[in-house]
């Protein structure tokens, strides 16, 4: 790895005893670009964050990377397993006593996990990543608003909601860092993300309402001169300091989860900070009514696409197909839709032992053709205007065997069991969390991921603050959207999982979750045996509301097939 070797030597250079190197961007995108940890280590996963010493390098992964970073990178990276050990309990801080990084890519929080208080950690101005390679992006993505009619609610009141938890903070400002947060204040979306409509921005809103936004500001043209943007006041970035010199004001809130610590010392060179939350990420958390019948119709769009998908892929005598044919094939049902923008995030086609990489992503190297006894597992989801889609689909294409259709329907009886689960007991997600892993435990098998994360309105797939987990305890409120995605996976042999994204509904003034995809389970992969009364009648149910929300859609030897299932 040449890029390695450069780094080892600008530790030289700049007289460190080791660098940090995250997976996010400036603006702690799941999508980074430039992706600086996969031009020092090659691991192409979307978390992950390396440290390189001068004689060591360590790569730290969470559980859903783990197989994909040992094939990438375990040359020549040490894989070490997020959240169960992090830097502090790797390097002896008697020896490493000068640590650089980007101040630009990591907050405060996020470096006292890593290395707690007994660590020098020291900020390097220059990015020495971008001093071995930097990438450049030529095209300028213009940001675009979004009609109030389409989502919901209108700027002024999120502004009001927001200003109102200043006041009742007593802060006098609040710094929304996060673009996709700036995006559902301002009603805006756009390109600067591959997978994602979120336009890189940041802003400044004082109790009074008044508006500070910092951008690129060739993107803002095509919204500066609307009605609902003209008493805003545009900046670029640079721009940020010579700002907080024309604010008076004595407290400014931050948030530890994105404000970087060049921003946070900027700001803390002349404003008291009060708060170390933003609040939009609550908010923005509960879907109104009109984000989830949009929402719905997404989901409906995509049901198609993927029931069609899912049937040519059973019907398909030929057999010659690989992953990255299939890939491209999903992707063709549905660009059909003139709704469809782009996928949602990169595409999970793994067959046989690739199922098993939890986050893979086929490529030349690693594309397999598809075999009759393989296993096939499909992850993938699309932008609509207007709505975000996340599904998972495990097929077979012949008869399984005992052992896997035992699993798979150990894995069905969790992912049933979460979306039946009763909110009104049980509404955090480590509650939740548990009952999917229930069925496969009792046989000692497990997973190592979460078992859901939140999602946003025509925003980024994967957005908190809520998830299903063992770590999370954020309650589960009406307008939630989580991911219910139960899996099983053996390394080098096959991988399991079944997702569908579902929301909180409020029904008679008691709480549940709905399901929010509509495309069919695998019935071979199902054994019934292993089911309860209570999971079959889910599960018949379940395949009565698919036909009857896409089945208008369908061929006559679509919805027939389809029938089959129920």
């Amino acid at each position: 790895m040449k890029n390695l070797l450069k780094l080892k030597k600008l530790l030289q250079i700049y007289n460190l005893d080791a660098y940090i190197i995250p997976k996010n961007d400036e603006f702690f995108s799941e999508y980074a670009f430039p992706n600086r940890l996969k031009t020092i280590s090659n691991f192409s996963g979307s978390a992950g964050f390396s440290v390189v010493t001068k004689s060591e390098n360590f790569l730290f992964v969470d559980g859903r990377y783990l197989i994909q970073s040992k094939m990438e990178s375990g040359k020549s990276f040490k894989i070490i397993e997020i959240p169960y050990k992090f830097p502090k309990d790797i390097l002896d801080y008697n020896k490493f006593k000068k640590i650089g990084y980007d101040p630009k890519l990591f907050t405060s929080k996020t470096l006292e996990t890593y290395f707690g208080q007994q660590y020098k950690i020291i900020p390097i101005k220059n990015n020495l990543i971008d001093e071995i390679f930097l990438e450049k992006k030529n095209k300028t993505n213009f940001f675009y608003s979004i009609n109030d009619k389409v989502v919901g609610e209108s700027i002024l009141s999120k502004i009001n909601r927001v200003t109102q938890f200043l006041r009742k903070n007593n802060s006098d400002n609040i710094f929304v860092s996060a673009p996709e947060n700036v995006a559902w204040l301002m009603n805006i979306r756009g390109s600067d993300n591959p997978n994602s409509p979120i336009p890189n921005a940041r802003l400044i809103i004082d109790k009074n309402k008044v508006i500070y936004f910092f951008s690129d500001l060739k993107k803002i043209r095509k919204i500066k001169n609307k009605i609902n943007y003209k008493k805003i006041k545009f900046y670029s970035f640079k721009d940020f300091y010579d700002v907080l010199t024309k604010i008076n004001s004595s407290s400014f809130t931050i948030d530890n989860l994105s404000c970087s610590i060049f921003y946070e010392s900027l700001i803390n060179s002349k404003f008291k900070i009060c708060n170390f939350e933003d609040p939009i990420y609550h908010l923005k958390s509960i879907k109104n009514k009109i984000e989830i019948s949009n929402m719905k119709s997404a989901h409906i769009k995509d049901g198609v696409a993927l029931t069609k998908f899912l049937y040519w892929i059973k019907q398909d005598k030929n057999f010659g197909f690989d992953e990255l044919y299939l890939e491209k094939k999903l992707e063709t049902f549905r660009k059909k839709n003139k709704d469809y923008i782009y996928p949602s995030f990169n595409t999970i086609a793994g067959s046989g032992p690739n199922s098993a990489i939890i986050h893979y992503r086929s490529t030349k190297k690693t594309n397999r053709k598809i075999k009759k006894d393989d296993i096939f597992l499909c992850d993938s989801g699309g932008q609509y205007k207007y709505g975000t889609t996340d599904v998972t689909r495990t097929v077979c294409f012949k008869k399984p065997t005992k052992k896997i259709k035992t699993i798979f329907t150990r894995v069905l009886k969790g992912h049933i069991a979460v979306v039946t689960n009763d909110l009104n007991k049980s509404n955090k997600g480590y509650m939740i969390d548990k009952k999917a892993r229930s069925a496969l435990k009792k046989v000692n098998l497990n997973y190592g991921h979460g078992t859901g994360h939140g999602v946003g309105f025509f925003s980024n797939v994967h957005e908190g603050p809520q998830s299903i987990s063992k770590f999370n305890s954020v309650e589960l409120k009406e307008g939630m959207i989580v991911s219910n995605e139960p899996g099983y996976y053996e390394e080098g042999k096959f991988g399991i999982r079944i997702e569908n994204l579902i929301y909180v509904e409020k029904v008679k003034k008691k709480l549940k979750f709905t399901n929010l995809t509509f495309a069919p389970i695998d019935k071979d992969l199902i054994d019934e045996k292993l089911l309860s009364s209570n999971e079959k009648d889910y599960l018949l149910k379940y395949n009565l509301e698919i036909y009857n929300n896409i089945s208008r859609f369908l061929s006559k030897n679509e919805k027939n097939w389809l029938l089959n299932l129920i």
